[in-house]
């Protein structure tokens, strides 16, 4: 999908020349999922959050100077811990076929396990507001797309 027209006031995040390198910022992540038209919302850390179908995708800053953009997703389906082995299994042939996002299992305080899936970039000499959309895009995208096939997977229960 072709990013949006990125436009903002003369102080806004996006303000600026549209190839200048900027530092990544929540500010900066928030304006350009907003010109797309997404809702998210900031947690107690700083981290945004957002719901795409059932399943969560949190936006961090990792790194010394925030300079890594991890985009997660939380499929919604949850797993008695006796499925792990066979989500092992379905993580390990998703990561082999695809390259985002990288899939994993969580094992929960309460015993459930879960599949997430991450995008990570360095982003350590800047980025702009259509690379950031780029970026933003690929991981919501692809996330979206685990999240579906765990859904079609057995033994699972949505939240």
């Amino acid at each position: 999908m072709a990013s949006p027209e990125i436009e903002d006031g003369p102080d806004g995040p996006l303000a600026g020349h549209p190839q200048a390198l900027r530092p990544l910022t929540g500010t900066l992540i928030a304006a350009v999922l907003a010109a797309r038209g997404y809702a998210v919302s900031g947690d107690p850390d700083g981290d945004l959050v957002g719901r795409w179908a059932e399943s969560l995708i949190w936006f961090h800053r990792r790194g010394g100077q925030g300079e890594l953009l991890q985009i997660r997703t939380v499929a919604a389906h949850r797993f008695d811990i006796a499925e792990v082995p066979a989500l092992h299994a379905f993580c390990n042939t998703w990561n082999h076929d695809r390259l985002w996002p990288k899939a994993f299992v969580h094992v929960a305080d309460d015993g459930l396990a879960h599949v997430y899936g991450e995008v990570v970039t360095d982003l350590e000499r800047g980025v702009t507001p259509h690379q950031l959309d780029q970026l933003l895009d690929c991981g919501i995208t692809t996330g979206c797309q685990l999240a579906a096939a765990v859904a079609a997977l057995p033994g699972g229960s949505a939240r």
